[in-house]
């Protein structure tokens, strides 16, 4: 039975990962900067390029999932009690749209993971091309870090749509 607390549940586990992406963004950052000022190897020249870019992509989607969690979470647990005709008109269509998304982001994901294994393994033996595989190499770490986060979140949020769905069928909506 969906309650009021699986709402909660969900976006405290929203928050929790946003603050998760949050933090492996800022490593990531600091480990590129540590590779190209104290190291300064053509590796880490190559590395730091996809370590800086995903980053700022997990500290801007994780702050601006950690920013709106709490008014979300409130805002549904409202509508829950309330009206669930705002969970039926607006959430259920929401997360219909965001576990589309998480398709397009496996995808890509994989793709990149993909792309940066072949790249760190074609170069890796040619000293000349080492630029290349520190490319490969950490665009393969951060797409893997990104693939495992979000297949978990995408199992959250497919719960919570298979929750908000349940609930809507009990109340005949």
């Amino acid at each position: 039975m969906f309650t009021k607390t699986d709402i909660e549940k969900y976006f405290i586990a929203e928050k929790q990962e946003s603050l998760l992406f949050i933090l492996l963004g800022i490593a990531a950052i600091s480990i590129a900067l540590v590779g190209l000022l104290y190291w300064k190897t053509p590796f880490w020249k190559g590395a730091a390029i996809p370590l800086i870019l995903i980053a700022l992509i997990q500290v801007i989607v994780g702050y601006t999932v950690f920013a709106r969690s709490d008014k979300q979470r409130t805002d549904m647990v409202y509508a829950f009690e309330t009206d669930p005709l705002k969970v039926q008109q607006q959430e259920l269509p929401r997360m219909e749209e965001v576990n589309k998304n998480f398709v397009t982001y496996r995808w890509t994901e994989i793709i990149l993971l993909v792309a940066g294994v072949v790249l760190a393994l074609v170069y890796r033996s040619n000293p000349e091309k080492q630029l290349i595989t520190g490319i490969g190499v950490a665009l393969a770490i951060e797409a893997a870090i990104m693939l495992g986060a979000d297949f978990i979140a995408e199992k959250r949020a497919h719960d919570y749509t298979n929750g908000i769905k349940t609930f809507l069928q009990k109340m005949k909506m």
